[in-house]
């Protein structure tokens, strides 16, 4: 047997909101690590939206997800897929506590957060019991076992924070980065691991990142490019691999499953953070965060954040 761990992420380009890093982990039997799990488990899953079969999709969440097709789709594909069993009552809090455990303490301290916005939001439950049942029993029939879903949140606060000490908010994907690699580095047994990053931006370069993150070894480059960059360990008792590559999440299906998991964390995170604010500021529009809009919305809350005492960089992200 062996892992396969893909990393993805959302909300790196808005000014508002919370930056969102995933790692979905993976066992799979040892000749598939570079098969096509969309193949092996397509009794339950399929990438494209239409047409609607009945399965779930798993495909980048930009596919998955836009306003006009709503939260559904997406949190179907996420819930089935990362909850190891549907849990009645499940509130956002939760799902944070259990798969963005380090992250979730400094969650509890921003104004705007309660956790308290029930799951699902946009699928009946019943539904989703049959979509796990759906996915559980096509990954038994492949050997195939989703072994860990852990993540970090990154807030205004943090992100200004960890921005200006590096020069370069390039700082928060080498935060995320090395977080997910330190969860993922004990899981169990000596078998491979083999991560599948999306590449960041136009980032060619990532062997002093990963050597940061690593415990023990030496971190080797076997290839640096615009395709894919390419790096192993030395000195471990377990063969340990990275690729970067664009568009990991439309090759490689835990990159997709992170995409998705990401997006639909931040995408409730948001709902609570406009929430919040549009009951400070009555008749607010609420807003993804992104700039252009972001700057509409922040100068709307601005006599409020004066009113409560919140500095502005406690909600607004610089880059």
């Amino acid at each position: 047997m062996a892992w396969i761990i893909g990393i993805d992420e959302a909300g790196y380009g808005p000014n508002l909101g919370p930056f969102v890093m995933t790692a979905v982990a993976l066992r799979v039997p040892d000749d598939g690590r570079d098969t096509d799990l969309w193949q092996r488990l397509a009794a339950a899953v399929r990438r494209d939206t239409d047409p609607d079969d009945g399965r779930l999709v798993i495909a980048d969440s930009k596919v998955v997800y836009s306003t006009a097709r709503g939260l559904a789709p997406l949190e179907a594909g996420v819930l089935a897929a990362s909850l190891p069993l549907w849990i009645d009552g499940l509130l956002l809090k939760r799902y944070v506590e259990d798969f963005y455990p380090s992250s979730h303490p400094g969650l509890c301290c921003e104004s705007w957060y309660s956790g308290d916005t029930p799951l699902p939001v946009a699928t009946e439950a019943a539904d989703g019991v049959q979509a796990r049942t759906r996915f559980t029993d096509a990954c038994r029939s492949a050997g195939v076992s989703c072994g860990l879903v852990r993540g970090v949140v990154v807030c205004a606060e943090q992100f200004n924070a960890l921005t200006e000490a590096a020069g370069s908010k390039g700082a928060v994907l080498r935060h995320g980065l090395a977080h997910l690699v330190r969860d993922c580095w004990h899981l169990d047994g000596d078998e491979p691991l083999t991560f599948f990053v999306d590449k960041h931006g136009g980032r060619n370069t990532y062997a002093a990142m990963l050597q940061d993150a690593v415990p023990e070894g030496i971190v080797l480059a076997h290839r640096e490019g615009l395709a894919s960059s390419v790096y192993s360990v030395a000195g471990l008792k377990r063969e340990v691999r990275w690729t970067f590559q664009p568009r990991a999440d439309a090759e490689h299906f835990p990159v997709a499953l992170a995409s998705m998991v990401s997006k639909y964390v931040r995408e409730l995170l948001m709902g609570e953070f406009n929430q919040y604010w549009l009951g400070q500021v009555p008749g607010l529009k609420p807003t993804a965060g992104y700039p252009g809009d972001s700057r509409r919305f922040y100068r709307a809350i601005s006599p409020a954040l004066k009113r409560l005492g919140i500095a502005e960089s406690a909600v607004w992200r610089r880059k």
